[in-house]
């Protein structure tokens, strides 16, 4: 199982960006995903992830500022950031709880992580 993220980079402080993670492989079934970030001298921590159903959890930094959602068709999260302060700059990592073929347990996966600056 392989998850590829993309849409990180340099952006302003207040601007917007858009991430996106997809889950491709072997897979039978993708429970939660979503996103956590890790900042420089800081540990990993948890940004937002989505039920298979579609509700969502949010770490408390967020506070209406990000939207999580996915499409269970392409097994694909994305995480909408508005409003994205210089305390926001990390490496942002995609996470999919993901049962594959011939296996019966679920199993934790992430992607290589995509960078995320905020700076004027």
């Amino acid at each position: 199982v392989q998850l590829q993220a993309s849409g990180g980079g340099l952006v302003q402080p207040g601007e917007s960006l858009r991430l996106s993670c997809a889950a491709s492989g072997s897979i039978f079934r993708v429970n939660d995903m979503g996103w956590y970030r890790q900042a420089p001298g800081k540990q990993r921590e948890l940004v937002a992830l989505i039920s298979r159903g579609g509700s969502p959890n949010y770490g408390d930094f967020v506070k209406g500022r990000f939207s999580i959602s996915r499409d269970n068709t392409k097994n694909t999260v994305y995480l909408e950031m508005n409003s994205l302060k210089p305390e926001d700059t990390a490496v942002y990592y995609c996470y999919a709880d993901t049962r594959r073929f011939y296996s019966e347990t679920y199993d934790p996966y992430w992607g290589q992580g995509t960078l995320v600056t905020v700076s004027s």
